[in-house]
């Protein structure tokens, strides 16, 4: 298994003890980010049963997170994060200031 996983990281260790035959799932991932391979040994005796490809996530779903486009994505969906909750803070701040005084209810909020 490390031959074929040469300097691989880890992404997720999987342990299955029932049923007839425990194993034991590494699914490894690349270095650039995403999912690679999972690598299925038996628990009892550590032999390698099968190799096949996975995706631990729909692509979407690693699009939408910034994954699919390796560790830029995720730098750029952090500050794209923390620029959603600036603007919440601030427009929530300008909506408090133009309240009017004069009416109650919720026609205060609004023109």
């Amino acid at each position: 298994m490390s031959a074929q996983a040469a300097g691989a990281p880890i992404d997720k260790i999987e342990v299955q003890l029932k049923g007839a035959e425990p194993t034991v799932s590494v699914l490894t991932g690349r270095a650039t980010g995403g999912e690679d391979r999972k690598f299925v040994v038996n628990a009892a005796t550590g032999a390698l049963i099968r190799v096949e490809g996975y995706a631990d996530k729909p692509f979407l779903n690693r699009l939408h997170s910034g994954e699919a486009l390796g560790d830029g994505g995720l730098v750029g969906a952090m500050f794209w994060a923390i620029a959603l909750f600036g603007l919440t803070i601030s427009g929530l701040a300008i909506m408090w200031r133009m309240r009017r005084k004069d009416v109650t209810g919720w026609r205060q909020y609004f023109f």
